[in-house]
């Protein structure tokens, strides 16, 4: 992993220097909008919707829109004049006890690692932590902007985990739900009935058990579409490398192992082409199963349905 943050966590005369990583990846899947006829990218341009002029991005500022509606634009030169809340500290306020922290606060969560020089003092705030069942609330300076956060230590992790906060006024009130006072009371009955359900339904929780049959569905989908050649070829990717727009790092790899495919059957060797694509099409499916740990079945399919393929190829 790189380090997004160098800096030191500080509490009383103790100063720990410590590197920030991200400690979650988001797996969403993200879909392009393209014309159905031929697989063509759509493009937006940025336009005023004053006149409908597409206007260029040298000629855009940022703006803030008030509670009345009001727009107030924004200079590079009025948020340069801003206070600078950044910071390379990670300064410790108080300890708490980490059941006081509503986990509705919790916001990005970051693995905290020690500097060679720290690892005597990270130790120690680790296992002050872990001895005391607090958590140290701290403020820190991430991208720029000071937040609050708390530093946590999970159950056999050996990492300090820095979890950023939400600001209380980022939390909705539930007095804003409309139908909460039309729940009532439930019968003493009712809730014993309840109780029994809850017990004949309780477990360990266990997220390796749990997963994502969507993505794995999309990426089976895609395979199939690909194994039966149903690839788009985009009339204009050709131009993307001069739009000045940040083009998919997955959807240009995709293109080229396309690209590369067709090549090689192009060949006179089809045989050898044969291996190839099929090789592959095994580590295109082994990359994709890597970023789902923890599942097993989902390893043993993917292994399978390369083989199946491979066969069949090799068979035509």
């Amino acid at each position: 992993m790189r380090a997004i943050w160098k800096g030191a966590v500080s509490f009383g005369l103790v100063n720990v220097p410590v590197r920030l990583y991200s400690a979650t990846e988001n797996h969403d899947l993200s879909f392009h909008q393209v014309r159905r006829s031929d697989g063509s990218r759509i493009r937006y341009k940025r336009v005023a919707q004053a006149d409908g002029e597409e206007v260029a991005y040298k000629d855009i500022a940022k703006a803030y829109e008030t509670d009345d509606g009001k727009t107030v634009v924004l200079t590079d030169e009025d948020l340069a004049s801003l206070p600078n809340r950044s910071s390379k500290e990670i300064s410790v306020e108080r300890f708490v006890p980490r059941e006081q922290i509503d986990p509705i606060l919790f916001d990005k969560a970051y693995f905290l690692e020690p500097d060679a020089m720290g690892a005597k003092a990270y130790g120690l705030l680790r296992e002050a932590l872990r001895e005391s069942d607090r958590v140290a609330v701290v403020t820190v300076s991430v991208r720029s902007r000071m937040t609050m956060a708390v530093l946590r230590v999970r159950e056999d992790d050996d990492a300090i985990v820095l979890q950023t906060l939400l600001w209380p006024d980022e939390i909705r009130a539930s007095e804003q739900l409309d139908h909460l006072d039309e729940v009532s009371e439930p019968k003493k009955d009712e809730v014993a009935m309840a109780r029994m359900l809850v017990d004949s339904m309780s477990g360990d929780f266990e997220p390796e058990g749990h997963v994502d049959d969507f993505k794995e569905a999309v990426d089976a989908l895609v395979e199939k579409k690909i194994s039966g050649g149903e690839v788009a070829e985009s009339p204009d990717e050709g131009d993307e490398a001069d739009s000045g727009e940040v083009v998919d790092l997955l959807a240009a790899l995709q293109r080229s192992v396309d690209r590369a495919k067709k090549g090689r059957g192009s060949d006179s060797g089809a045989g050898s082409s044969d291996d190839g694509g099929s090789s592959a099409t095994k580590g295109g499916s082994s990359s994709k199963t890597s970023t789902k740990k923890g599942s097993t079945k989902k390893s043993t399919s993917t292994k399978s349905s390369s083989s199946k393929r491979s066969t069949t190829k090799k068979a035509g």
